[in-house]
């Protein structure tokens, strides 16, 4: 189930928010293969999608044309937003920003083709089957805890930084946006909750600044980069972001 999680983890936060969202680093092939693999297991929402309403968040943050807007409180930034009809400015104003980089790598145009049929296996079949074979588990044991509950949790952490990470915690990038520096949703969310930095400096692939900080994500990133399979890291110079601290920071770091 703990190796599931990361798994899942790591589509999202590697795969579609990482690279495929942001476009902060380059993967070649394999590891683009196993990111959709990845992602997929974490059923929400192909990649094609996933990234789309993740940039139109980016691009129109805390506004109607925000899919999961957390001025409208709580709950429908961290899971109402997903019971309700959007916005009509969620999709108005996305049809004016250009997807087409998306639609241009043949692994996303395959997950997205495919995309039911890969929930299926990734986030239900295998988590209940290798248990089951490999060492016995019980097919009951193997479902509801390695494929269900793997899952929720998976959920909710993600959504936590879209509610919590944009309510709860400190600004020192900028203290004029919402996101907010939440230590909880960064251990959740394997690196992702240092969001007043992400949201300040959304190209930067470890997604904060760099140092002795907990982030799986970027650790894993890195390896990749080892291996000769990631290339084209960027990232925000220091002196860039210590300008921003002094210029807009609230001052807390």
């Amino acid at each position: 189930a703990y190796f599931c999680f990361l798994m899942t983890a790591l589509g999202v936060t590697a795969g579609a928010h990482r690279l495929w969202s942001h476009r902060s680093y380059k993967a070649k092939l394999p590891l683009r293969i196993f990111l959709a693999a990845a992602n997929s297991m974490a059923f929400q929402n192909d990649i094609y999608e996933w990234s789309r309403d993740h940039r139109v968040h980016h691009k129109y943050s805390e506004t109607d044309a925000d899919p999961h807007n957390a001025r409208r409180g709580f709950f429908f930034s961290h899971i109402g937003w997903l019971f309700v009809r959007k916005h009509r400015d969620v999709i108005e104003k996305g049809r004016k920003l250009d997807f087409t980089d998306l639609l241009d790598d043949p692994v996303v145009r395959f997950q997205r083709k495919y995309y039911k049929s890969s929930v299926v296996l990734m986030c239900f079949v295998i988590p209940t089957f290798v248990p089951w074979y490999l060492w016995g588990e019980s097919l009951w044991n193997a479902y509801f805890l390695a494929s269900i509950l793997r899952y929720t949790i998976s959920l909710n952490v993600t959504w936590l930084v879209n509610s919590a990470a944009h309510m709860y915690g400190n600004r020192p990038y900028d203290k004029y946006i919402n996101p907010r520096q939440n230590t909880l949703v960064t251990l959740g969310a394997i690196g992702e909750g240092f969001h007043n930095y992400h949201h300040t400096f959304p190209f930067d692939y470890s997604a904060s600044e760099l140092g002795l900080k907990f982030n799986p994500t970027t650790w894993f990133i890195d390896f990749m980069f080892w291996l000769g399979l990631v290339t084209d890291r960027k990232q925000a110079p220091k002196e860039m972001i210590q300008a921003r601290k002094e210029r807009t920071g609230d001052g807390s770091a």
